[in-house]
């Protein structure tokens, strides 16, 4: 599985270009020459000039976001970079909101050149957690908020010095009201150098109804601004987006660009809180079983049916009326159910319970029709209302249920409407029945499964947890208001959300032994203008086809619809998506910003291509969240809290359950940066020290991290060399390699032969594969890892490198560490990037480029290449094991005396002769090298990933008497052993 962290990672070298003190004098021109690079010709007002010069805290010279939304998923993406001008260390604020349904995925701080890479952790029990997090660590734990979340990160910036701020963070779009909502906060709390957000909309049915809403600088939600009637917030009918905003439109692509400059943001506002950057659309859809999408061995499912008829409602409003209503919030609530009133169709039935220390119906024992009269009495009941005394949430409760079971008893029920509570509180229990969970008892033994209750709270002084559990535990939702929202447009949307029921008792099954680990498929109800969303993983890749079954219950009928999907199709289908949402990133003119910002948009295209199970993993979570809350009993709460975790841990999510722990910078009193802890690999290390990120999750489950306790920081020098990204090119490359089995094959040039054996060596070992340490100063080895032959095969047990470790000893000691997960380049400063990405680091006599996924390719001085190529198995059997093939590009800078498995042949020829004949057997090939006769036999080898095929001679049994001396000649006791060959040269 692709996760976010490595792929961010990826892009740390590129940062660096901009890190290097050198580039900060004492010049103080170069400030203000940094504010102005955006926006020429015109140049920055002196009110804007004077701001920026007295500014003492470090200023963000660019924030760059951008967002990559595939069939309703968004990545998130946003890079910060802060410049401390001053001499004296100074701390450095990000803060971001992000929306309250969305988990942040990774986190990274580059600061001084050292990397701060974040780790998910699970959370410590309450009783533990203030002392639990180890010295110098913060975490990135996400505080509550109405409707967002507030992702805030504290460190200190050495004088002189930039810092550099990654945050990652996904959520799946909720369509409310017929529209998706994707909401960006703009509130850097300065005005910003360079601005830029960049949002790609990619879907599998044509968008429409893009629009782009002016800057929102409210708490009001999608739901207030979708609010209608007299009282709702006046707006234009065609507002207008902010300005720079530029749209671009295609069928199925869309692509929306806001960028400001700095002379534009003084304009909206000068301290920095532009507002909120809205996105509303829709997607084309057709009547019958929904979209369904398919990669990867996951699936994801959209149903949202439409025109359909209304189903009728019984509905009753539980109104707080204590004292702390009083003012605005009694006002508010009565202008929303004046407006609401006027919403209720002939066939619904309603009723009101306002509740404080006394509990009053307006109408007792029944639910009545909708008409003018009953109608004109409701608004006199609302208008009667005068909030005092307490809050009887219980009793409130209690009633309200009462009269809806009542009336679900009588005859005069219809038999497929939907029943619900409408419950809104702006405070705690005060009276009757106070202990919350006496009062969800309470609420569940009088609901009997038979309606839904949505709860609204209003305010600061609210038991939202109660509220939310209430409503989980009934089918509903909640919806939390703002102190200083508008209460009444928030309450008249979130009624229209679910004031036009469609359907009810909706069950959503699958083909049973096709699918597992299915997110929730079974819900009460659906109301127009929403979406279901369910994903699942796939048992059975070789399926041709998915059996989908959907059944509901509308107005007067049952609906059953079936289809079978094709996965093949819809498996392809999916990844011209896929193409098409990277594409899109990459397609048009650059945004403005730096080349690391931009990149964020190739690492969000690369993640993309696993959308759907991320799909599944962020619904998983969710749905673990949710039993968590309606759990009954500890035992039944800890399995959901565990598997939620695991989930969390495994997708790399910021949730309830899980802190975002990262190490802080150490600034010294003179405002430099502490000295990075350097740990140089002993004698028998196999390089894998502290400073390493953790693997990446395999069989879902996560690698715990090898680390030394209270060091995570992997430090990166400040002069390192800028980043370039390495085109996937074809490999023409030497043919003398090992590979495979592992599979020597050495090429002899001037000989014109190609000759090829066999190590069968054992797990564990490992191998020299290049020796050259006395002369040229590098040494290559490799590590075998075992794996147990495939059915049929003649052999028990296959070996392969697992490992390469390329060491150097000129101008001075330096190693790079190859696995297929990662490498370790250790060369001024020790660095370690993933192998799913592509990238290029230059650093001093040591230089790495990753074609992600491909393969490695090492050069050493500028005439010593090697390629490593990247054996990766996504679904492995018994018998794979991800694992590295060696190949020398390039040989010119090493000695004649150089050794090694490979090495020896460097600068050998050999020639084909015949060994004698026996009895009436014929003359056998041999090979004669140095002066020994080596018995060889024609075969063809595989190489370059198995794409050619190469005919050579082939030395038996451990290549005897081919190489020097025996195979037990070339193990080495540990990883970074650069002993020379015994013998000095390649004679025998």
């Amino acid at each position: 599985m692709l996760l976010l962290l490595p792929s961010l990672i990826c892009l740390i070298p590129s940062a660096l270009g901009q890190l290097e003190e050198s580039q900060f004098g004492d010049d103080a021109d170069l400030e203000l020459a940094d504010f102005e690079l955006d926006i020429a010709p015109r140049r920055v007002p002196r009110q804007v000039k004077t701001m920026l010069t007295k500014e003492t805290k470090p200023h963000i010279q660019e924030l760059s976001i951008k967002t990559t939304i595939i069939s309703r998923y968004a990545f998130t993406a946003v890079y910060c970079a802060m410049l401390n001008r001053h001499s004296a260390a100074a701390e450095g604020v990000f803060q971001f909101q992000i929306p309250a349904g969305a988990y942040v995925s990774n986190f990274t701080m580059i600061i001084g050149g050292r990397v701060y890479q974040s780790e998910v952790r699970p959370k410590a029990k309450r009783v533990k957690q203030e002392n639990g997090r180890a010295k110098n660590k913060e975490s990135g734990d996400a505080s509550p908020e109405p409707e967002v979340e507030v992702f805030k990160m504290v460190a200190s910036i050495p004088g002189r010095n930039r810092a550099i701020f990654l945050l990652t963070y996904e959520e799946l779009l909720q369509r409310r009201l017929g529209r998706y909502e994707h909401v960006t906060s703009l509130r850097p709390l300065q005005l910003v150098s360079r601005l830029s957000l960049d949002v790609t909309i990619v879907d599998h049915s044509p968008v429409t109804d893009l629009q782009v809403l002016p800057l929102r600088n409210g708490r009001n939600t999608a739901a207030s601004s979708s609010a209608s009637g007299p009282n709702a917030p006046k707006t234009p009918a065609k507002p207008e987006p902010p300005v720079t905003t530029v749209l671009k439109i295609e069928k199925n692509v869309c692509r929306i660009t806001f960028s400001p400059n700095i002379v534009q943001q003084a304009k909206i506002t000068t301290n920095g809180i532009l507002g909120d950057f809205v996105i509303r659309y829709d997607v084309q859809r057709d009547m019958g079983i929904g979209d369904i999408q398919v990669l990867n061995g996951h699936f994801v499912h959209y149903f949202a049916p439409k025109d359909l008829p209304v189903v009728p409602k019984n509905v009753v409003f539980v109104i707080d009326t204590s004292a702390s209503m009083l003012g605005t919030k009694i006002r508010q609530t009565k202008e929303a159910l004046f407006t609401i009133l006027k919403d209720l169709r002939p066939e619904d039935r309603f009723n009101f319970v306002s509740f404080s220390n006394r509990i009053k119906v307006w109408q007792p024992n029944r639910l009545v029709k909708v008409n003018p009269l009953t109608i004109r009495d409701a608004k006199k009941f609302i208008y009667m209302l005068v909030p005092t005394g307490g809050t009887n949430i219980d009793g409130a409760i209690q009633t309200g249920s009462s009269l809806l079971r009542e009336y679900l008893s009588s005859p005069d029920a219809s038999p497929n409407s939907v029943s619900l509570i409408i419950f809104l509180t702006d405070g705690r229990p005060t009276v009757g029945e106070m202990q919350s969970i006496a009062i969800l008892g309470n609420t569940r033994s009088a609901v009997q499964e038979k309606f839904c209750i949505f709860t609204i709270g209003i305010g600061n002084d609210v038991d939202y947890r109660l509220l939310e559990r209430m409503a989980l535990e009934n089918c509903g939702m909640m919806r939390r208001i703002h102190e200083e929202a508008d209460a009444s447009a928030m309450l008249k949307g979130f009624y229209d959300e679910i004031g036009t029921p469609l359907l009810s008792d909706i069950r959503i099954n699958y083909t049973e032994d096709s699918v597992q680990y299915v997110t929730q498929h079974l819900f009460t109800n659906y109301f127009n203008g929403s979406e279901i969303v369910i994903a699942g993983k796939l048992t059975n890749n070789s399926a041709e086809s998915l059996h989908v079954q959907v059944t509901a219950s509308n107005n007067d009928r049952s609906i059953v619809l079936e289809t079978d999907v094709p996965l093949r199709h819809r498996q392809i289908e999916t990844e011209k998506n896929v193409k098409a949402a990277t594409a899109a990133m990459a397609a048009g003119a650059k945004p403005p910003g730096s080349a690391i910002a931009q990149e964020l948009g190739v690492a969000l295209g690369s993640i993309a291509e696993e959308f759907v199970e991320r799909v599944w993993g962020f619904l998983s979570v969710k749905d673990g969240l949710r039993s968590r809350l309606r759990s009954q009993t500890s035992k039944e709460r800890e399995g959901h809290i565990q598997q939620a975790t695991n989930l969390s841990l495994t997708y790399h999510f910021l949730t309830p359950l899980t802190n975002l722990v990262v190490e802080k910078p150490e600034v010294l009193a003179d405002g430099t940066m502490a000295p990075a802890p350097t740990i140089p690999p002993a004698a028998g290390d196999t390089g894998s020290t502290a400073n390493e990120l953790p693997e990446d999750a395999e069989d879902g489950k996560p690698q715990k991290p090898n680390r030394k306790p209270g060091s995570q920081s992997s430090s990166l020098s400040n002069n390192i060399g800028k980043e370039r990204r390495p085109a996937k090119k074809s490999i023409t490359f030497s043919k003398t390699s090992a590979d495979g089995d592992p599979h020597f094959v050495v090429e002899f040039p001037l000989s014109k032969l190609t000759v090829c054996f066999n190590i069968n060596g054992e797990p564990g070992h490992i191998l020299r594969l290049v020796s050259d340490h006395k002369h040229s100063g590098l040494t290559v080895n490799g590590k075998l890892i075992g794996a147990p032959a495939p059915p049929g095969s003649h052999k028990q047990l296959r070996t392969y490198f697992s490992t390469i470790t390329i060491v150097v000893d000129r101008p001075k000691r330096a190693y790079i560490e190859v696995t297929p997960k990662k490498v370790i380049l250790d060369g001024r400063d020790r660095m370690v990037l993933p192998c799913h990405s592509t990238v290029a680091v230059d650093s001093g006599a040591l230089s790495v480029s990753i074609v992600g996924k491909s393969n490695v390719t090492v050069t050493v001085g500028g005439n010593i290449m090697f390629v490593i190529l990247l054996h990766q198995y996504k679904n492995p059997a018994p018998y794979q094991r991800d694992h590295l093939g060696f190949y020398i590009g390039d040989s010119k800078g090493l000695s004649h005396n150089c050794h090694g498995l490979l090495g020896q042949f460097l600068y050998e020829e050999v020639g084909l002769a015949e060994l004698p004949a026996q009895a009436d057997m014929k003359p056998l090939p041999a090979l004669k090298v140095k002066d020994r006769l080596v018995p060889v036999v024609q075969k063809s080898r595989k190489i370059y990933s198995g794409t050619q095929s190469v005919d050579c001679w082939f030395a038996r049994n451990n290549a005897a008497k081919l190489i020097d001396g025996q195979y037990e000649d070339y193990l080495m006791s540990h990883m970074f052993d650069t002993g020379e060959w015994p013998h000095g040269t390649n004679s025998v």
